[in-house]
């Protein structure tokens, strides 16, 4: 039998033909039986102490290499050590694998692990399954299935994280959701070729040659290549959408002189809230200013690859904030995007949500804020109102609070004639691409 040179424990040849092991080649994966050499490959330790940094305002993580071992009905990740004076006030790290510490909502819903450091004598599990490549855990608990959530807190960083090992990594989903699992596998499958594990649920010990617990995350809706040894970046991933789901169009619309062509503007609708009250007038208005206009909503049950390839034959995107604008990753490179910012001085949020990451993208940015005469909440407030005289008393009562008034029930009527200009600047800018 034959083992790849990379493939942890590394001195197995010598007794292959005593093993009676099963092999998962897709998920470089060893179901070790014969426990003479279970105990030898138990010896083989390489010692590193767990990297964990607490410090970080969005993350949690540890770093770890050597004998790992992860036992997922217990939560835990116990790292193996001989070298180390291990005392009862340094043992340990505990920590929720999702980018979002600060936030009690999102992380109510994730499970807590523990990374304890260990040493020979100690009762630890013994391993069942060795893997050959790394692993990195999280949680798909916190805010997950919000599309925003889906690409901020999980996928963009499950990117940066993993980008380095080039498919060869193992991912480890605690609270484990199938439904979201199944609606990103493309993109998944093409950051890892095995099979995610469930691993709440595993009641096998697998083994590691190095497990990164919780995700590396630094910005907002976006990568920090600085803290990234490959210096892998916002426009990486970009790149790698448009592989993975097929998007054939790299460059948005060039407006210059005697072009015929129109630019396709692309309106993210929205029904429950937040609504563009005057879509059908504004979607004329943009046609009358030579625009070929698109309107689409996304939900749960939208075929990601499909909306993707929409949204990547435009060449600007517009619709009030919220998590539709999250497809501006589909977009072209020199796209423009387009957020109408309600009422609410929610003008730090969209930008930080959409605006700044929009430069990282490649992608163009305008915003439209909406004047009091715009908003549906001149129909339920006088115009004496806290609620327009002072959003920030709001804010200070609870994000629970403010979402329900300024995001919630607010819906906006653009005045055509002020949002025109909006437009023709668009137009101006991919003439500038």
């Amino acid at each position: 039998m034959v083992f790849k040179n990379h493939l942890y424990p590394p001195s197995v040849n010598g007794d292959a033909m005593n093993l009676q092991l099963s092999i998962n080649a897709a998920e470089d994966m060893l179901v070790i039986k014969d426990t003479t050499l279970v105990k030898r490959l138990e010896t083989e330790k390489k010692d590193a102490e767990p990297m964990c940094n607490v410090l970080e305002p969005l993350s949690d993580y540890c770093e770890t290499k050597g004998d790992i071992r992860v036992q997922g009905n217990s939560s835990t990740i116990f790292v193996m050590s001989q070298n180390f004076n291990i005392s009862a006030e340094n043992n340990s790290w505990t920590l929720q694998p999702y980018p979002r510490k600060g936030n009690a909502g999102a992380m109510s819903s994730v499970k807590s692990w523990t990374v304890k450091l260990v040493q020979d004598g100690e009762e630890i599990p013994k391993c069942s399954v060795y893997h050959g490549y790394p692993a990195v855990l999280f949680s798909l608990g916190g805010f997950s299935g919000n599309h925003f959530h889906d690409f901020c807190d999980l996928l963009v960083p499950i990117f940066s994280n993993s980008r380095d090992f080039n498919l060869e990594v193992n991912f480890l989903a605690t609270d484990y959701k199938p439904w979201w699992i199944g609606k990103y596998r493309t993109l998944l499958n093409n950051m890892s070729k095995n099979k995610i594990l469930d691993i709440d649920n595993e009641n096998e010990v697998h083994c590691f040659p190095s497990v990164t617990a919780g995700l590396k995350s630094h910005k907002e809706f976006g990568i920090d290549p600085s803290k990234f040894p490959n210096g892998v970046s916002t426009r990486d991933f970009r790149q790698f959408l448009r592989s993975s789901l097929s998007l054939k169009r790299v460059e948005a619309i060039k407006m210059k002189g005697g072009i015929v062509t129109k630019p396709r503007l692309l309106i993210v609708s929205r029904k429950k809230s937040r609504s563009l009250l005057n879509e059908g007038a504004v979607r004329k208005m943009a046609e009358k200013l030579g625009y070929e206009v698109v309107l689409a909503e996304a939900n749960l049950s939208t075929n990601l690859t499909k909306f993707a390839q929409i949204v990547n034959s435009c060449d600007v995107l517009m619709g009030v904030h919220g998590a539709g604008l999250t497809n501006m990753v589909f977009l072209p490179e020199n796209a423009v995007l387009i957020q109408l910012v309600p009422l609410g001085a929610i003008d730090y949020l969209a930008k930080r949500d959409f605006g700044d990451p929009a430069g990282e993208m490649n992608i163009k940015y305008l915003d439209y804020k909406i004047n009091v005469d715009e908003s549906s909440l001149v129909e339920q407030y006088p115009l004496n109102h806290k609620v327009f005289k002072d959003p920030s008393s709001f804010f200070r009562k609870g994000w629970g609070v403010f979402r329900s008034i300024y995001l919630d029930k607010q819906n906006v009527k653009v005045d055509l004639k002020r949002f025109r200009s909006t437009l023709i600047k668009a137009k101006k800018l991919l003439s500038t691409s």
